[in-house]
């Protein structure tokens, strides 16, 4: 009877392990998401002290790892870049416009939206070995 007990444990850690194993695996191939902002903000200190605090919750509750935020930056080619930069990193795609799309992004747009104009778009970047 030991015997039993003991064959069925063993196969139950198998299992266990190989399920562990598909996860990292599956982890491991998932591609960044990347979100880009181009923002022009009207009145600097509305935008600042009314829609910056909630937008940052909703993005930080979404996983949003900030790469750019605001800062010195200059056109290279084209047309003059607007006045704030954003570039956020998600765990996928999928994740960074789920975030965007998230009814707690979407009310601090509301109040974003009297203050800036905005012009937000994601990609899928490149896995990194």
């Amino acid at each position: 009877m030991k015997t039993v007990y003991v064959m069925a444990l063993s196969a139950a850690a198998g299992i266990a392990i190989g399920a562990a194993a598909v996860q990292t695996l599956h982890a491991q191939t998932m591609s960044p998401g990347f979100l880009v902002a181009e923002i022009d903000v009207s009145n600097v200190e509305a935008y600042n002290k009314e829609f910056l605090p909630l937008a940052s919750k909703a993005l930080a509750a979404g996983g949003a790892k900030f790469l750019v935020r605001g800062g010195k930056h200059v056109a290279i080619d084209g047309a003059a870049p607007p006045q704030r930069v954003v570039v956020s990193q998600f765990e996928s795609l999928e994740k960074a416009v789920a975030t965007y799309q998230s009814a707690e992004y979407r009310e601090a747009r509301k109040i974003g939206d009297k203050y800036a104009k905005f012009r937000i778009w994601a990609a899928e970047g490149v896995e990194q070995k």
